[in-house]
């Protein structure tokens, strides 16, 4: 009996442990990358659902794309602070300028609005 108290306890604890190490090793990985996340709008300043953005990594050439929520959002994560990143969204023809995420640019949640134009 007293060996199973021991087991349930060693059980409990490390049951009740394993979030906090799972939180632990998320900020290791957040420590080393960064996030950019942003609204889409049109010409009347209105938030445009179903948007394609476009994030491309400048040094690989890498396309990353993400279609945006009710509110027109959109959200790039796990990106490289060390590497400028282009963003520009389309909508039925649209499209919005080109904007950068500099690897200049320090901030771990950058946030980036664009706005499409004809």
């Amino acid at each position: 009996m007293k060996k199973w108290k021991a087991v349930s306890a060693a059980v409990v604890f490390v049951l009740l442990a394993l979030p906090a190490l799972a939180q632990k090793g998320k900020g290791k990985e957040d420590a080393n990358t960064r996030t950019v996340e942003g609204s889409v709008t049109n010409v009347a300043d209105a938030p445009v659902n179903g948007a394609v953005v476009q994030l491309k990594n400048t040094k690989t050439l890498q396309i990353r794309s993400f279609i945006t929520k009710d509110q027109g959002t959109y959200f790039f994560h796990g990106l490289s602070p060390d590497v400028d990143y282009e963003l520009k969204a389309e909508y039925q023809g649209a499209a919005s300028s080109n904007k950068t995420l500099s690897s200049f640019d320090n901030r771990k949640k950058a946030v980036i609005n664009l706005k499409l134009s004809k």
